[in-house]
């Protein structure tokens, strides 16, 4: 696993913006947008609009990653 995050690129709304997340995130980020056929820019742009004001992008995508491969592992009930 990586130990540090790495400063990753993204553009949301036409606006550069970065996000520090480790390899690991990333690569599972870029894999659920591949599978949800969509440009990791809108993924991104769509997490950025749910998130909250109290955490930043880089935590939501991190909970978004960790509650999607969750939802694979335990179906809804």
């Amino acid at each position: 696993m990586t130990a540090r995050p790495i400063k990753r690129s993204l553009t949301l709304k036409g606006h550069r913006t970065s996000v520090s997340l480790e390899t690991e995130f990333w690569l599972a980020f870029r894999k659920i947008a591949d599978e949800k056929q969509i440009p990791i820019n809108e993924l991104a742009a769509k997490i950025d609009a749910d998130r909250g004001l109290d955490s930043g992008l880089a935590s939501a995508i991190r909970v978004f990653v960790l509650t999607h491969y969750q939802a694979k592992v335990r179906p809804s009930e």
